[in-house]
């Protein structure tokens, strides 16, 4: 069991950055697949990037460059350091974690039973 919660949200100008955080509260955190998601107003909820145990990291094309994930081990908590922000990256949020070792066999959304609450990012 782990129970995620993100922060770091806000307003940021066009091409700023912002890093959102999520703390995760699980002893074998590391053995989790941890990953981004972001849902805009009336779209899906979208991956944005996974990292998993051995620190593999994916990315959807959108963000590739852009965005950085990275996970503190020591202080179980999961990093989104998004920079050269577009007003399409406005969105709310979510981290997300899945008990299993590799981030490759996880399936999309409803492949991740614990989810943080969001935290809402609005880039203008």
């Amino acid at each position: 069991h782990v129970q995620l919660v993100e922060s770091g949200g806000g307003s940021v100008q066009v091409g700023g950055s912002l890093r959102l955080s999520c703390a995760a509260s699980s002893r074998s955190y590391s053995n989790y697949c941890m990953a981004w998601f972001r849902q805009a107003p009336g779209k899906e909820r979208e991956g944005v990037a996974t990292i998993d145990n051995t620190g593999s990291t994916t990315y959807t094309d959108s963000v590739k460059g852009r965005f950085t994930i990275s996970k503190d081990n020591a202080n179980n908590t999961l990093y989104l350091q998004m920079d050269s922000l577009k007003p399409e990256d406005s969105a709310l949020y979510y981290c997300a974690a899945e008990p299993i070792l590799v981030c490759a066999l996880v399936a999309g959304v409803g492949g991740f039973g614990f989810w943080g609450q969001g935290t809402q990012v609005t880039v203008s």
